[in-house]
């Protein structure tokens, strides 16, 4: 091994896509067994390595050198092979201040609230501390390490005023959990999520409904691997390579989704949109067709519009929410239940594809929309909707190519 990331188990790692921004050296991923550790450890056969849960303690009796950040927070996550000495380093604070900074927040003499007590729960309460913080509080499910639990954390600190979340609450598989709810925190400002997988956690989406400034973890993953990479070369990167790379990333990973009525579009524009970027396009009509080989206003005329939204609702959850990196229309009813929209949300952007009601078409196929006046009516009911739940609104003037061409300028942007 050159350089990589050891673990004992690595699921779903954005760290070799950053690392190939960086240089052109390879970057593996390997799991190591804990009895396998010392070996791997002792033969000290890489040059460089990041080392996550739940090595980054673990790590630390075989190195000849600890920096003083490391030391501090009691864990390593960077390890350099330097003519066979190892030198331990800890790079997860530069991704963790980084991003409050990015996401322009204070801690100067704020309350802060993190949940977990694990090594990232040690670096946020290091990064708290130096920046400020009036009062922090490690919050568990027990009061492991001095913890307030979450019992206490609801009866005596809703006065917090900055969330950092540390667990893997609301990480893939289990995207609808959340740590803690925000509404019950008036005086919130910033919520921080470790997590990455989805790209928008339950917690930062429901943080931004109230207006709160809410990140997920994804940029906090470049920082560290930025400076990891410093580190493996004894170089220096451009200050701005950071937020290069982030977006780079977000863009490479996230949905493109389609919202709109039916009849504006969204599966033409959809196809030529996915064409045009190299995606793979995912039609919801298509995929409940699959499941039931039927369309949806044969399950709708059959069964009725109340059925049909929950076999819906289960269709999207299990085929499309958790795909990366493609374009996904919707049908047109599809954004009408809050799960739904937070299930499209946490991967992807939305866009409302804007066609006027004068011309959108009702068709015989379509049992909810079939005549003139049924159109008007959901049109009525639905424009709100659209508008509330899309991150940008397209106004649908022009060919379906032009449309496909304005919603990829956008989001290339």
């Amino acid at each position: 091994m050159q350089y990589g990331c050891i673990a004992e188990r690595l699921g779903h790692s954005f760290s070799p896509d950053i690392h190939a921004c960086l240089a052109d050296y390879r970057y593996e991923l390997r799991e190591i067994a804990p009895n396998d550790l010392e070996q791997f450890m002792t033969a000290r056969d890489f040059c460089g390595i990041n080392v996550t849960i739940p090595y980054k303690e673990k790590v630390i009796p075989y190195l000849s050198y600890i920096d003083k950040q490391a030391k501090e927070i009691g864990a390593v996550n960077t390890v350099v092979n330097r003519d066979g000495k190892l030198y331990g380093y800890n790079t997860d604070f530069h991704g963790m201040k980084a991003m409050i900074l990015r996401m322009g927040l204070s801690l100067m003499q704020k309350k802060v609230a993190v949940l977990g007590t694990g090594g990232t729960s040690r670096t946020a309460r290091a990064v708290a501390a130096d920046m400020g913080a009036g009062e922090i509080l490690c919050v568990s499910r027990t009061q492991r390490e001095g913890a307030v639990t979450y019992d206490e954390l609801y009866q005596n600190h809703t006065d917090c005023h900055i969330i950092i979340n540390t667990t893997p609450c609301g990480m893939f598989p289990n995207p609808d959990t959340v740590a803690v709810d925000v509404e019950c925190f008036p005086l919130l400002e910033g919520v921080l999520d470790a997590v990455f997988n989805p790209l928008r956690s339950q917690l930062v989406i429901n943080a931004k409904r109230l207006g709160i400034v809410a990140e997920g973890g994804l940029f906090m993953l470049v920082p560290p691997a930025v400076r990891a990479s410093e580190i493996f070369l004894d170089k220096t990167y451009p200050a701005d390579v950071a937020e290069s790379i982030y977006q780079k990333l977000l863009r490479k990973k996230e949905n493109i989704v389609l919202v709109g009525m039916p009849g504006s579009g969204k599966t033409t524009v959809g196809r030529l949109l996915a064409e045009s970027l190299g995606r793979e396009f995912y039609d919801m009509d298509d995929c409940i067709r699959e499941v039931t080989e039927k369309s949806p206003s044969e399950l709708i005329t059959a069964n009725g519009e109340t059925v049909f939204r929950e076999l819906e609702a289960r269709v999207l959850k299990e085929r499309l929410a958790q795909k990366t990196s493609s374009v996904i229309a919707t049908g047109g009813g599809a954004i009408l239940r809050d799960d739904n929209v937070n299930a499209l949300s946490r991967n992807g952007r939305l866009y409302f594809l804007d066609r006027p009601l004068q011309d959108l078409c009702p068709t015989d196929d379509r049992p909810l929309s079939a005549n003139r006046d049924a159109l008007k009516k959901r049109y009525e009911e639905r424009y709100g909707r659209y508008c509330a739940v899309a991150d940008v609104r397209i106004e649908v003037c022009g060919t379906p190519k032009q449309i496909a061409e304005t919603v990829g300028k956008d989001y290339k942007t």
